[in-house]
């Protein structure tokens, strides 16, 4: 099992980046994206079932950015839209054999077996 995942970048605040994560080994339930900033824990951005439907959304991202995937190539994706300072972190894609459905749980790293190696999102004010 593997996810790679790719597309950070330096983004002034107000731009907007797409970061992808390719997911290969084995099908999922579940996927989502985190991210840890320098000095942090690591927090929960968004996260959605493998084969589609409402995708769940931390309060501080929620309405800017998108997570979807790509059913023909098993690419996960984050569509980071109005960026802010605060955004800047490393982020990274995640995976789970289960399809769950309780947010309290779904919003939890320890949730996920499968982790792809982190891309840095910098945004600058």
């Amino acid at each position: 099992v593997q996810l790679q995942a790719s597309g950070g970048g330096l983004v002034q605040a107000g731009g907007s980046l797409r970061l992808s994560c390719v997911a290969s080994g084995r099908t999922f339930g579940r996927y989502g994206w985190f991210r840890q900033a320098p000095g942090k824990e690591r927090e929960f951005v968004a996260s959605n079932i493998w084969r589609g439907g409402s995708a769940y959304y931390s309060d501080s991202v929620k309405g800017r950015f998108i997570i979807f995937r790509s059913n023909a190539d098993n690419t996960l994706y984050l569509q980071m839209n109005s960026l802010k300072p605060e955004d800047t972190a490393v982020y990274f894609c995640a995976a789970t054999g289960g399809a769950y459905t309780r947010t309290d749980y779904i919003s939890l790293s320890s949730s996920y077996e499968y982790w792809g190696q982190g891309t840095q999102v910098t945004v600058s004010s």
